[in-house]
């Protein structure tokens, strides 16, 4: 594990990035379980993110929600209409996690702040918010 993993330097005292994301959480007044040292679940409906996975590993903090499953029929038009969406979305992109659409985003440890971290559940909420009303046609097949 590296330094920047384990901690940073704050005006002297080391603050490992477990520490620095739950205060984001909690500052967020998001709500969240913290399942393992560097693996959060934000179950937050009132701040429309809904489900979201934050975790850590090697220099990169990912957050995650799972957007549906994949149909059985219409894949073809799904995935192209997914393609065209990850060109409307300023953070994060959609992929494929076995049978399952995410939506996911990843940021450096290094330059991790409140500001960027806030920004990435904002626009998470506000993509899923958007798109999904045109991602569920997919799934009524």
């Amino acid at each position: 594990m590296t330094h920047i993993q384990t901690g940073l330097i704050r005006e002297g005292a080391i603050v490992t990035v477990a520490e620095k994301i739950e205060s984001y959480l909690i500052n967020l007044s998001l709500t969240y379980e913290k399942l393992e040292e560097h693996l959060w679940v934000i179950t937050d409906e009132v701040n429309t993110v809904g489900r979201l996975i934050v975790f850590v590993e090697d220099c990169l903090v990912t957050v995650r929600t799972k957007v549906m499953q994949v149909p059985a029929e219409g894949q073809l038009e799904l995935f192209d209409a997914l393609l065209r969406l990850n060109l409307e979305m300023v953070h994060g992109a959609y992929a494929l996690e076995q049978d399952h659409i995410i939506l996911i985003e990843t940021l450096e440890v290094a330059s991790l702040d409140l500001a960027e971290f806030q920004a990435v559940i904002d626009a998470i909420g506000l993509t899923l918010a958007e798109h999904y009303p045109r991602l569920a046609t997919y799934r009524d097949r």
